[in-house]
């Protein structure tokens, strides 16, 4: 049997087998660990078992039409009173993603890991990673077709709106035809496409346009014009009015400059720490490149948090990026 294929097999058996589950994504979720987390939740919910599911961080505004968004616990402001045995990970690129969620888990807990990342380290006890799928929502299509349940219209809008948010409204390079092929099923499912897009894509609020504002502001080049980055401070987040969900695709605006290799966005967490953000036009491999900071991704797509001051962080960065 295909790797692959075996994977699903041995995921589907580790739900059959336990109960009392704990279901976490990475920290900061954006949609595609938004929509697994509630699709592994509708699943849970099928089969009869027992379910939490938390997470470190909001989750954001436009999300919370997905079923059951908002019983997606932040341990942040609801720190769960136990630990728990069986635990489902979702979009999590290596076990550092799921953050603070960790301190939730049994010493010897069990862990099921589905990701799509390359990065990916296997460190689930079951791990079903397709590096080549666009979106952890891509995978759960084909896991939850395993099971004998009755797919509803609340199940697909999730699962669409992970290869849709994921795939960038369907124009990024993992567009395969399985993604066009499972995006067409799920709209016979009673998915509302124009919808999401209006609502996940295209609608913006006050604040994200005045911290892209900000942003842009403090777009900067090398002399080249091969490397193109911006950087948000946490004075600006505030002055903006701005949230964590604000900055989404920020990136790609330094990306998508004509003659633009690498874009990267420079986000302040605090004068000791900088999330970094990495985009490439295609001829460099970003999630490499994020791995030699202790980060990774996806060849065109990639972050990394690095400890230090700003103007440090910039020039090692970049003294990086021309390496390559």
């Amino acid at each position: 049997m295909h790797t692959y294929e075996q994977a699903l097999q041995n995921g589907k058996q580790f739900l059959l087998e336990h109960d009392d589950y704990l279901v976490v994504s990475h920290v900061q979720p954006d949609g595609d660990a938004v929509s697994s987390t509630v699709t592994m939740g509708w699943l849970l919910s099928c089969l009869g078992k027992t379910f939490t599911m938390i997470n470190e961080g909001d989750i954001p505004g436009r999300m919370h039409f997905l079923w059951e968004a908002g019983n997606i616990v932040n341990m942040t402001e609801q720190p769960p009173q136990r630990k728990y045995k069986a635990i489902i990970c979702v979009d999590c690129a290596d076990f550092s993603r799921v953050g603070l969620t960790r301190h939730y888990f049994e010493e010897d807990a069990v862990i099921l890991n589905i990701d799509h990342h390359p990065t990916n380290d296997d460190y689930g006890t079951v791990n079903i990673v397709k590096s080549d799928a666009a979106a952890t929502a891509e995978i759960l299509f084909d896991f939850l077709n395993l099971f004998q349940v009755a797919w509803d219209k609340d199940v697909a809008t999730a699962i669409y709106t992970g290869l849709l948010t994921d795939t960038g409204g369907f124009r990024y390079a993992n567009t395969s035809p399985n993604v066009m092929t499972t995006a067409s099923r799920l709209l016979e499912h009673g998915v509302d496409g124009p919808y999401l897009a209006q609502t996940l894509l295209e609608q913006v609020t006050l604040p994200q346009v005045r911290i892209l504002n900000q942003a842009l502001s403090s777009l900067q080049m090398t002399d080249d014009g091969k490397i193109a980055w911006v950087v948000i401070t946490p004075d600006d987040m505030v002055a903006c009015g701005a949230a964590n969900e604000d900055l989404e695709g920020i990136v790609n605006y330094p990306r998508n400059i004509q003659g633009v290799e690498v874009g990267i966005f420079f986000k302040v967490i605090n004068e000791n720490a900088v999330k970094v953000s990495l985009r490439s036009a295609g001829k460099i491999d970003v999630a490499a490149l994020a791995q030699t900071f202790g980060g990774g991704g996806h060849v065109l797509a990639a972050g990394c948090r690095l400890e230090g001051r700003l103007e440090d962080i910039v020039a090692t960065v970049l003294k990086q990026v021309n390496s390559q």
